[in-house]
């Protein structure tokens, strides 16, 4: 992982259990004498969760509805430090802090965790986007939840599922970064493929015949027509529209496959800098694209009038 990031030597069950007594249940001690919990438990992922949430994090109260996604805390806060390091190339070898910096979460889901993360990491200021109304309702009553965050996150629905930028961001509004993690799965039966996968990596084959996608996610969170090339595609081509407003644009690339075909749409879009950001966790590597459309120039100046 990063090298900032809190999560690089493991779980300290013994302290989150202190923070966090719910997690007690769910805490047991594996084959190896280590302390552990059932990662396919959906129940003892969300509590381990919140209990990160609230030791490293200071979020007292923090919840998902059954059946949406359940993200793990150590890599999204990743892709939150490799975001601070490509706002530090940019910046005069500064990472940007406080709320001078708005970012928009394309896709934010009703666990708002790439905002709670960044706001309580780096101070940024967010605005999270959602297709789904269940998701902006329960992310909203997780920010009322948590005075800290009051004031620093806003959520708004895209009511129309066709755009990703457009009715969300505003004229005259500016983004230091726009982040996202799109749904990677063609359809249904490929996410529900790659659920499977996971549970027998888990070794709870038998219960890949009730397999819960992903342990937990919608449709929009998980799977769309032409996956996550398609999608990624298409964020390219409406980026260009509010080139002038966003310092870097990115989003996350599960299949490294999908890089070249992605290089070549920005190519064709005429943006001016591209990069490809790997990012390890254990023994997973994932990766991010970025691009913007402003020369050095533009840049720096975009820096100094807005941080």
């Amino acid at each position: 992982m990063h090298q900032r990031n809190r999560h690089n030597d493991g779980y300290d069950f013994n302290e989150l259990v202190k923070t966090y007594p719910k997690l007690k249940a769910f805490v047991h001690t594996n084959k190896y004498q280590n302390l552990t919990i059932d990662f396919a438990n959906s129940n003892a992922v969300k509590a381990l969760n919140s209990a990160l949430l609230a030791h490293h994090y200071q979020i007292q109260s923090w919840d998902i509805p059954a059946g949406y996604l359940c993200p793990p805390i150590p890599g999204r806060v990743d892709y939150i430090h490799y975001l601070g390091d490509l706002l530090k190339a940019t910046n005069n070898n500064k990472i940007p802090h406080g709320n001078k910096v708005k970012v928009l979460d394309i896709g934010t889901g009703a666990s708002c965790i790439y905002p709670i993360l960044g706001q309580r990491q780096n101070g940024w200021q967010f605005v999270g986007s959602d297709i789904d109304p269940t998701s902006i309702a329960t992310a909203n009553k997780n920010i009322a939840n948590n005075e800290s965050l009051i004031g620093s996150i806003e959520c708004r629905l895209q009511e129309n599922s066709d755009n990703i930028f457009a009715n969300i961001i505003q004229e005259n509004e500016s983004f230091a970064l726009t982040l996202c993690n799109p749904p990677f799965h063609k359809s249904l039966s490929d996410a529900t493929k790659g659920s499977e996968q996971k549970w027998q990596n888990l070794n709870k084959v038998d219960e890949t015949k009730s397999v819960n996608l992903n342990f937990g996610g919608q449709k929009a969170e998980l799977w769309c027509d032409g996956g996550e090339l398609k999608f990624i595609r298409k964020m390219i081509i409406e980026s260009k529209q509010y080139q002038q407003q966003v310092l870097w644009f990115s989003c996350l690339v599960s299949k490294s496959d999908n890089i070249k075909p992605l290089k070549l749409a920005l190519s064709k879009s005429k943006a001016k800098q591209v990069k490809v950001i790997k990012m390890a966790q254990g023994n997973k590597i994932s990766r991010f694209i970025a691009w913007n459309f402003l020369s050095p120039l533009q840049q720096q100046d975009w820096c100094a009038e807005h941080f």
